[in-house]
């Protein structure tokens, strides 16, 4: 009988152990688990806000200039994602109304594409610094460790000498003003070429897309 109780007690011991070990084993590996995902670095955000330009009207999803700067940036092994925030036929005071909506996700990088649809338009120069001005006040007050892009555009001739000239400037002044990084000229070696833009003469091919996203890249590399 008393060995019994001994080989009882052995066998008692052997479970709580075991119960015991596996409690341990348990917890030392979900501590692992945990520490393996805050190691993990979280992408962040790149949000492109614009316009058709931005948007890739004319040419799929993955030819937009935004979506080769994430190709870029992936080839680079950066921490970063783009964000493609464009719509066609967007004028600044819709983006204004549009912009807090996009908002919702944290920005890290913004890059400001708007106003060519004002300039088409013929929008008073003062009503399109306004709107940019509004945009870019609406993303500072919710993200103010953001860095910021502009990107500048340019009219045709045949909107007027003055308007053309007085249009130009919103961009470098804004960015001079925000402490943005300027992109000078989006459609920079595209615009007025016929091969790199679609029949409207206005949209860029996928080519075009091509030099538009090294455009871009040349200022936001800086930054990142």
């Amino acid at each position: 009988m008393n060995k019994l109780k001994i080989y009882t007690c052995l066998i008692l011991i052997a479970l709580i152990s075991a119960c015991t070990n596996g409690e341990e084993n348990k917890k030392e590996i979900d501590k692992n688990n945990k520490s393996e995902e805050k190691n993990i670095t979280k992408k962040k955000n790149i949000l492109v806000f614009g316009d058709s330009l931005t948007a890739g009207l004319g040419v799929e999803p993955e030819e937009a200039f935004p979506a080769l700067l994430g190709n870029k940036i992936d080839s680079l092994e950066l921490d970063y994602e783009v964000i493609n925030g464009g719509l066609s036929g967007e004028t600044s005071a819709a983006g204004k109304a549009r912009i807090d909506w996009l908002l919702k996700d944290k920005v890290d990088i913004f890059v400001l594409e708007l106003g060519a649809n004002d300039g088409l338009r013929g929008i008073p120069v003062l009503e399109t610094r306004k709107n940019l001005q509004s945009i870019i006040d609406q993303v500072k007050a919710k993200y103010p460790d953001a860095k910021f892009v502009m990107v500048g555009m340019e009219v045709p001739p045949n909107m007027g000498k003055t308007y053309a000239s007085e249009f130009r400037t919103i961009f470098p002044d804004l960015a001079k003003k925000n402490d943005m990084t300027l992109v000078p000229f989006l459609l920079d070696r595209v615009g007025g070429v016929p091969e790199l833009n679609q029949a409207d003469g206005i949209h860029p091919t996928a080519a075009g897309h091509q030099i538009l996203a090294d455009n871009v890249w040349k200022v936001l590399k800086d930054i990142l």
